[in-house]
């Protein structure tokens, strides 16, 4: 099948590429000229695990190919997937004007009867506007209409993408349900068929449901810090509760962060606003996300009470792990937040190339993550690379006797002391072993 994949960062070049991989013929279209010379040249605009080899082998096979010339990516294509990575404010509002414009502009060119998948990140009623647009300016080509939302985890997305636990696909008519299912087929025949409204909020949904269980494990949690219980015994007795079960997204951590979950909050709050609607839950679910982004801060400043007289080192500064931006990562706001309380930050991070360039002259970067703890008084475990967890109790309780260690991701305080490595477990001693 020809296939046009629209919008080249992490969705659509991995989108494009794994398309390619399962044997449709793709063009990645993008409007600029760098990203697609970089992509010619097999370069991935964001790390991804595998990603760079699969665009080289795409390229190879002939099977793939880049263009920022609307006119010939669209050329005798069946499909033309929108794949943008939504652009998104600080605030969490998307720049859904901006896909938008991106679509409009290659539907003067999308052939009769082609159609169109959406995947990208945007508000219920988006495709709805975009028929819309179609049955006004070009209403002869009969252009269908679907929409699949991205189900991508960064570090993951190849996984994700090649061998789903299914897909979820909005259509309108038969004549595109059975075009989307030979598309589809090389990849799972596991296909949640529903219309296209329900579709956009399915996406709506999982991501409230994950951003409300976030908020919430990390309100118990805060909880038991104060009463002295231990989350993770609390966790198990809820995970081990038959109405909720053992995968649930339940865990103590970080505040999510990166600006997927609270796009679609915001969507919904936003759906909600317009239409009259109360939704005091969903209103509340970025207010506690908020709160609790504060918790690495509020322990700092127990441990360390003169901060401007203490050495703090920082492991791992990516979003997540598995990518290398620094977009929204919580570890930058916390060493923003260091740097603005007087605090000696040394920091280091397996993938990041470049720090960001307002940390020049205030921020010192280790080649070594032992290194970063020289003369600290507390270490911050941002993002849990694998190359953290290889590193013994021992190496750490010599390289930094006494530090006090915490650790954002799974909501511990710790301290090595002269003989171990001893954890505090939300308020409660506990010996675990290091990386478990």
């Amino acid at each position: 099948m020809n296939v046009c994949v629209q919008g080249l960062w992490h969705l659509g070049t991995v989108t494009a590429a794994c398309l390619a991989a399962v044997g449709h013929k793709v063009t990645g279209l993008d409007l600029d000229r760098a990203t697609i010379s970089a992509l010619q040249a097999g370069t991935a605009p964001i790390h991804e695990p595998g990603l760079e080899d699969l665009i080289k082998k795409g390229l190879a096979s002939g099977h793939l190919r880049f263009s920022a010339e609307i006119e010939k990516a669209l050329e005798d294509i069946d499909v033309l997937w929108i794949a943008y990575d939504t652009p998104v404010d600080d605030d969490d509002n998307a720049d859904v004007n901006f896909v938008m414009a991106q679509i409009e502009k290659a539907l003067a060119h999308v052939p009769a009867r082609a159609t169109v998948l959406v995947s990208s990140q945007m508000p219920v009623g988006s495709i709805r506007r975009l028929e819309s647009v179609a049955e006004a300016r070009f209403a002869g080509k009969e252009i269908g209409f679907a929409c699949s939302p991205e189900n991508l985890r960064l570090g993951k997305a190849l996984d994700v993408f090649l061998r789903p636990d299914r897909i979820v696909v909005g259509v309108r008519t038969e004549h595109d349900r059975a075009r989307l299912a030979d598309l589809l087929r090389p990849i799972t025949e596991r296909i949640e068929w529903m219309s296209v409204e329900s579709a956009e909020m399915t996406k709506h949904a999982i991501n409230a449901f994950l951003a409300t269980s976030v908020t919430f494990a990390n309100e118990i949690a805060s909880i038991c810090e104060l009463v002295g219980a231990d989350a993770k015994e609390v966790e198990r007795g809820l995970k081990s509760e038959s109405r909720i079960g053992p995968k649930a997204y339940l865990s103590p951590g970080g505040a999510f962060a990166g600006g997927t979950l609270a796009r679609d909050i915001a969507f919904l709050n936003a759906v909600g606003a317009e239409k009259n609607l109360i939704t005091p839950l969903l209103a509340s679910v970025r207010t506690s996300n908020a709160q609790h982004k504060l918790w690495a801060r509020r322990r700092l400043r127990s441990l360390l009470p003169n901060l401007s007289q203490a050495t703090v080192a920082v492991w791992g500064l990516t979003y997540k792990v598995g990518t290398d931006t620094l977009r929204r990562s919580m570890a930058v706001e916390l060493c923003n937040w260091l740097i603005q309380q007087g605090a000696r930050v040394c920091v280091h991070d397996p993938v990041v190339k470049e720090l960001p360039p307002e940390w020049s002259g205030k921020v010192t970067r280790a080649s070594d993550p032992l290194l970063a703890l020289t003369g600290a008084s507390a270490l911050v475990i941002s993002t849990e690379w694998s190359e953290y967890k290889q590193i013994s109790a021992d190496a750490i309780v010599k390289a930094a006797p006494g530090v006090a260690i915490l650790d954002a991701n799974r909501f511990l305080v710790g301290l090595a002391t002269e003989d171990r490595l001893k954890y505090l477990a939300v308020g409660t001693p506990q010996q675990l072993s290091w990386g478990e």
